[in-house]
Order: structure tokens, then sequence, then C-alpha cells
């Protein structure tokens, strides 16, 4: 593609119809395909895009290994009144399960039970209606369980480029013991009766 493209706008105008029909975020290389521009042109007009949209009701967000239009952090409130049904949040289990297959995947289901401690069938079917997890194939173990691992759903909406971004945990310093005032009172109190 000739520079005029940039120049004119043509290559501007043709990204922001492309993020505008898109369902998922688009790579540079889907882009530069997409359009005939070069990776640079490319690279170029998407931080002029950037630019532009930064302070609107729409920006271009950088998600899961590609590119898309996002609703902007500074509206978060009025999307999600129109967007959201009324109790949209993941219960704490499902927190605790989408944790364990995002730092462990893939993962079945008995890993996540081992871990939890309670059956997880529930709560997977429910992430995986959300689109947070899907099948990652079979492990190669007798029974062969059904393996899982986290989306670009789930990168995208926990604001994550790549698995990468998640936060570091260090369950060597985390205290393994946890205190229990009533059960040190009644112990106190059945030691001195």
């Amino acid at each position: 593609m000739q520079t005029e493209l940039i120049e004119t706008g043509e290559l501007k105008r043709a990204l922001e119809a492309l993020f505008f029909v898109a369902g998922e975020a688009l790579s540079i290389d889907r882009l530069a395909q997409l359009t005939g521009a070069s990776h640079v042109e490319v690279a170029k007009t998407l931080a002029e895009l950037g630019a532009d949209y930064a302070e609107r009701g729409i920006v271009l967000r950088e998600v899961a290994g590609g590119y898309r239009f996002a609703s902007s952090p500074a509206a978060r409130s009025v999307v999600e009144a129109y967007l959201l049904p009324p109790k949209t949040n993941l219960s704490p289990a499902a927190m605790e399960t989408l944790a364990i297959v995002a730092y462990t995947q893939p993962v079945t289901k008995a890993d996540l039970e081992a871990v939890r401690g309670v059956n997880v069938d529930s709560v997977v079917a429910t992430l995986i209606d959300r689109r947070f997890i899907v099948e990652a194939g079979r492990r190669e173990v007798p029974g062969r369980p059904i393996e899982y691992r986290t989306t670009a759903d789930f990168l995208e909406s926990f604001g994550l480029r790549s698995l990468d971004e998640l936060p570091p945990v260090d369950l060597e310093s985390q205290a393994l013991e946890l205190p229990l005032p009533i059960a040190r009172e009644e112990a106190l109190s059945t030691t001195n009766a």
C-alpha cells in the first residue's frame, strides 16, 4: 500500500471500519493482510487511532494479541447499566476456580476438585457458558479426562493482553495457617476447666 493511503486517511477509515464490524481483536498481521498495508503503516495508523479515540466514549485497546474498539473506562457505569443483567458478577467459587484454571492450565475437573476440595461441575459449566474457559483436549492418562484452559474472552474481560500479565502468586510468602480466634478461646476454656 502506498504512503498516500495514510496521508489521505484511507487506511485509518479502513481500520475503523474493520474494528467496527469485527467480533474479535485483530492482530497487526491480520490488519495488514486485510488492508494490503505494511506492518509499519498499520502500526503507525493504530497509534494515530489510539490518540484520536483516547478521550472519547470508544477507545482502541490492545487485548488478546490484537486490537479492538471498546467502551471507555470513563463510561463504564452507563455501559454496564445498559448491558448487564441485574446479577453478572461471578461467585467467589467461580472466581476461585477461574483463577486456578488461569494459573495452572491446562487443568482437569479432578485437578480443580483436588485444589478446591469440592465438586466443580456447576462452576465449570458456568465458566464455559460465560466463555471464560473452553475444552482444551484430553489428558493422556487412564479415563482421558477433559482439560480446560482460559479463552480470549477471559483476557478481554479482565483487561489482559496475555496470561503473562496475570499478577504473580507467591505461595511461600503466604501464611498457610489461618488464625481462628474462636477455636483458640474454646481450647483455652476447655483447658482451664
